[in-house]
């Protein structure tokens, strides 16, 4: 025996009626059918009424828009002619009694609950009619006869015995096929038409379910089941096949609007499962209900995320509530007078302090209600005024694998703790099958994204990337490893770099679904607006997006500036710019400091050589205990490549055009070849090291005379070949002795120093190729024979795969 229950948008039209019918043709056995009001028709009912109430002829306007939803209905499903002329006769007559109620209305411009509730009726009344037409063989039940309602506090609560009763004996005497009205009822002592509330009809379903001691309820809507978060808000929610009784009734309290939430409770008691079933997907699963869950389906501590978009917080809080007894009971004594729900209610151990709470429609009548009831507290001071905090959301986590386990609480306020968000209020019930928090509204989507990716809900945890200077060299390099890399990050690492942003000088481009990065270049170009750093922070922080990684692949100091507003604000940061970590050691302190303290990272592996592992190298021995005692380095590719290529056939001058050419120099090479980006490099790795050092500490030996820095850039090159003769004379010397130059940067005993030094063939630093750099670092553990890394030390594909390799390493990914 099934009881079957099609929500409004299952019967919003002629074509889904007539899918319905499908499906429950396709059923064999004792049938239950609960019909709803079409999609939308409970609430023109409603309007309507409002209207009449208003003395507003538009009244009228809005109850033909009823009357001609009903009937093109009818027209459309295609009755024999003789059996649409003898249903349309029985709805006309309804609608003749609807049309007398709201002349009423209009008339004495007062509407009632108690009429309110009997225009409330005519929605379930007439689609039920229709499509008992339309199914043929199945026998009417009147709800109005069969379930019974007690009132209290303006609301309706059915009598289950006596409903039970009544429809146990309607269905003995029937064929076994019955459809019944939905959300219709009756008051038991006075016999008006009276409802289950908005929902109601899945509570006529389950009272129904249980009277027969059905084998299941299904609940047929138009969603595919109840899905692990709000699919409006994260895209990788998914259905949950299996959950407990409790589970449900978690999830339905707290937002997911799939069932009405009393609908659990009659079923629970008889153990009846519930299946939530797509009309327009009927192939689908769905989510099965029942006492076990199928808790062995999915592993995972958490079965769903649900939330309130609609909350607001009253706060008693006073040093005399704390040991006076009935404080509390004060307070949901008053609030239930006054018939005002409470979803949450959060108590400090000290008991100076109980919040509490409710929608916003309840939170002015509340907090008065509220000062009223401590009138006298509050004017002797032991208690102050009811504090009213507004636009917030609550969400909650739910699962029963949470019961017993520790660290879910620890885990879930650390995951929002990343992502910046401030918890104001939570309560978790001793069930531990929930807990509950209150946080601002504006953080709520943040909040969900985070908490599904970290307790692994989603298929991919994600990273949301903003890449600044992705139209360069370095940057274009990277998106093109991004894009090459995102299927084995996906399949081998459940990883997902999502680009949201990316910006050059001119234009940003952001998405929060994600920029498609096979013509990202023309996308920013057509779509993108004026960029300029400040709109970049203020762009990315109105986003509020979680796991949000701000990747700077440019040199400049504008956008390095934004770096400490961005931390501030749990975004990580990834950069190749040396700017920041060798600007003065209290800024790149706080930068440091700012990090650890918003649990968020800045990470700057390339700043010095490139892609190579020198900076986690060092953080690792400092970090074990070791202490660096000496660092001597070659840290720039340009330099290194012009005195690997100076010779007897190749000029200083023209190795510094070849290195230009090649493109490890800068536009302008006196940048390199002043030393400054050395000196930067050195300021970077001191630091590391864990000394404070200035750029200005360093001391520098240029080989260049400084006339050559003081002019134009092409009186640079112009007059740059007057040193070729110089240096042609020490490397013919150098290469009788056997000696190579190179450009050392060192570190020893408090002193920084970057210059040219003479090395033999013994020295680590002599075979030294092309563009690579060195660093030999000694310790005390690796002090006879010091640690030395060399490699590739320049070039884009190097560098962006060096930032590459610092935005994975966010994800912890192993």
């Amino acid at each position: 025996m099934k009881v079957m229950k099609f929500g409004g948008t299952s019967l919003g039209s002629a074509q889904n009626i007539l899918n319905v019918k499908k499906i429950i043709d396709a059923e064999k056995g004792s049938l239950v059918i609960v019909a709803s009001a079409f999609g939308g028709i409970t609430d023109k009912l409603m309007a309507t009424s409002l209207l009449a109430a208003d003395g507003n002829a538009l009244y009228e306007t809005s109850f033909k828009e009823i009357i001609e939803r009903h009937l093109t209905i009818i027209q459309e499903i295609h009755f024999d002619k003789k059996v649409e002329a003898d249903l349309v006769s029985k709805i006309n007559v309804l609608l003749d009694e609807l049309s007398n109620i709201f002349k009423g209305v209009y008339l004495i411009n007062d509407l009632s609950q108690r009429t309110s509730d009997k225009i409330a009726s005519y929605g379930e009344r007439l689609s039920s009619l229709i499509v008992s037409y339309v199914l043929g063989d199945f026998e009417y039940l009147d709800a109005i006869q069969l379930i019974k309602t007690n009132s209290a506090f303006g609301k309706h609560t059915p009598d289950i015995e006596l409903s039970s009763s009544l429809i146990k004996n309607a269905f003995a005497t029937s064929s076994g096929k019955v459809l019944v009205a939905g959300f219709i009822s009756a008051c038991k002592s006075r016999n008006e038409i009276t409802n289950l509330g908005r929902g109601g009809s899945d509570y006529t379903a389950a009272i129904f379910a249980s009277a027969l001691d059905a084998d299941v309820l299904e609940i047929w809507t138009d969603v595919d089941g109840f899905m692990s978060a709000d699919p409006k808000v994260i895209s990788g929610a998914y259905v949950i096949e299996h959950l407990t009784f409790t589970e449900a009734t978690e999830l339905c309290n707290f937002g997911a609007k799939v069932i009405y939430p009393p609908t659990i409770f009659p079923v629970y008691h008889k153990n009846i499962p519930i299946r939530i079933k797509n009309t327009f997907h009927p192939e689908l699963p769905g989510t099965f209900i029942s006492h076990d869950g199928g808790e062995n389906k999915r592993k995972a501590l958490i079965k769903g995320i649900s939330s309130i978009d609609d909350t607001c917080l009253l706060t008693v809080q006073g040093l005399g509530m704390v040991g006076i007894i009935g404080v509390n009971y004060r307070i949901f004594r008053a609030l239930a007078k006054n018939a005002i729900s409470v979803f949450l209610v959060s108590q400090a151990s000290s008991e100076n302090s109980t919040s509490i709470g409710v929608r916003s429609v309840d939170a002015d009548l509340a907090a008065q209600v509220l000062e009223d009831e401590f009138a006298n507290e509050i004017a002797l001071g032991s208690i102050n005024r009811v504090q009213l905090e507004r636009d917030l959301a609550t969400v909650s986590i739910v699962g029963e694998n949470m019961k017993y386990t520790p660290g879910i609480a620890g885990k879930l306020f650390e995951t929002l703790g990343k992502s910046g968000i401030s918890v104001v209020a939570c309560a978790q019930g001793a069930s531990e099958v929930n807990i509950s928090f209150v946080i601002k509204n504006k953080y709520l989507r943040k909040a969900l994204n985070s908490i599904h990716d970290s307790f692994f809900l989603s298929e991919y945890k994600v990273l949301n990337l903003f890449i600044v200077g992705g139209t360069g060299i370095v940057g274009g390099h990277l998106i093109e490893q991004i894009k090459k890399q995102q299927p084995k990050l996906k399949q081998q690492y459940s990883l997902k770099l999502n680009v949201a942003g990316i910006a050059n000088g001119r234009k940003a481009l952001f998405c929060r679904e994600g920029i498609d990065l096979d013509n990202y270049r023309e996308l920013l170009d057509k779509e993108g607006i004026t960029s300029s750093p400040s709109i970049l922070q203020d762009k990315i922080l109105d986003m509020n997006i979680f796991n949000a990684v701000f990747v700077d692949c440019t040199a400049s100091e504008a956008v390095a500036s934004l770096y400490d507003g961005l931390l501030a604000n749990n975004v990580s940061v990834v950069t190749a710019n040396k700017i920041a970590a060798s600007s003065p050691y209290e800024n790149y302190l706080k930068l440091k400091n700012t990090a650890r303290e918003r649990n968020v990272k800045f990470l700057f592996e390339t700043n010095v050589g490139a892609g190579l592992p020198i900076i986690n190298t060092m953080n690792s021995l400092t970090n074990s205990g070791d202490k660096i005692i000496k660092i001597e380095a070659v840290l720039s590719g340009t330099l290194n490549f012009i005195f690997n290529t100076i010779s007897k056939d190749i000029p200083f001058s023209k190795a510094v055009k070849m290195a230009k050419e090649a493109g490890y120099a800068e536009p302008d090479p006196r940048v390199d070849l002043c030393g400054q980006d050395v000196i930067r490099k050195l300021v970077i790795l001191s630091r590391e090291a864990g000394h404070k050092v200035e750029q200005k500490d360093v001391k520098v030996k240029l080989f260049v005379p400084q006339k050559y820095f003081d002019g134009t850039l092409d009186e640079f090159w112009s007059t740059i070949n007057e040193v070729d003769k110089g240096f042609e004379e020490r490397r013919q010397n150098l290469e009788a002795e056997g000696k190579h130059l190179r450009f050392v940067a060192k570190y020893e005993d408090g002193e920084c120093e970057v210059g040219l030094q003479e090395v033999d063939m013994s020295h680590p630093f002599y075979e030294l190729e092309g563009s690579n750099n060195i660093i030999q670092i000694t310790t005390e553990r690796y002090n006879e024979y010091p640690m030395i890394i060399k490699g590739y030390g320049a070039g884009a594909s190097v560098t962006a795969a060096g930032v590459f390799s610092d935005i994975i390493s966010i994800s912890n990914v192993r």
